[in-house]
């Protein structure tokens, strides 16, 4: 592999899985080795203070590499950047969907009232008013304000399907089995102190106080599914 002869085998922190992915590499950028990054990270010196980096391919496990330089390109939102020892096209090209890392402890420290996306990821979500469990943080959307998707505790009744078979028309091809998979519910609340006052990352939960409606989902509890015999093409047999 032309990748052995930048990465360093036997480099590696001390923490097992202890790394934060900064961003994923999405292409090469023209003939020289410089790469086209996908950030996942909102500081600007992941990609641009030159330094050791660590990178994931598929299927391999991290490898320490030496970030040589980095600058953003507004118009795309991603970052053209070098590695040591990727000289051409074909070095960039075969890391391809390899991702950046660092390591956990490497975390910058944050003023109060900011947060690394990976400390809310997975904390409980109440309502301060009762107590009562709302669901899980399982993401955060990017937005003018962060919204939270929490997946809801109390999932909602899935939708009833009934067949309705148009008239006049008449088939021995028998009606299909349909089976609904269910998909987890989820709600944005927008991460404002507002709505979201109390954050305890050691009790690994947030405290909210949403408005009326936020937290309402109107799903149609039947739903008339029109079925043309003549044109449904379900196998007999």
């Amino acid at each position: 592999m032309i990748m052995d002869n930048f990465l360093e085998k036997d480099a590696a922190p001390p923490e097992e899985n202890a790394w934060l992915e900064i961003g994923i590499i999405t292409s090469s950028q023209g003939l020289q080795g410089e790469l086209r990054v996908y950030p996942q990270s909102d500081f600007p010196e992941r990609f641009q203070k030159p330094g050791q980096r660590w990178l994931q391919c598929p299927g391999q496990e991290p490898r320490s590499v030496n970030l040589v330089r980095g600058r953003y390109v507004p118009g795309k939102k991603l970052y053209i950047i070098n590695l040591e020892g990727v000289d051409s096209r074909e070095q960039a090209e075969e890391l391809r969907g390899c991702k950046l890392l660092v390591p956990q402890s490497d975390r910058p420290k944050l003023p109060p009232g900011e947060y690394h996306v990976l400390d809310l990821i997975g904390l409980g979500v109440f309502l301060q008013a009762t107590g009562e469990a709302i669901g899980t943080v399982v993401d955060i959307i990017p937005a003018g304000n962060d919204l939270l998707e929490v997946e809801l505790a109390k999932q909602p009744a899935l939708p009833v399907v009934k067949e309705k078979v148009i008239p006049n028309r008449k088939s021995k091809i028998p009606k299909p089995k349909r089976q609904t998979t269910p998909q987890p519910v989820t709600v944005l609340i927008p991460f404002v102190p507002a709505i979201v006052p109390v954050v305890n990352l050691a009790q690994k939960r947030l405290e909210i106080t949403p408005p009326p409606g936020l937290l309402e989902i109107n799903l149609d509890t039947e739903i008339d599914l029109e079925i043309d015999p003549e044109l449904d093409l379900i196998p007999e047999n």
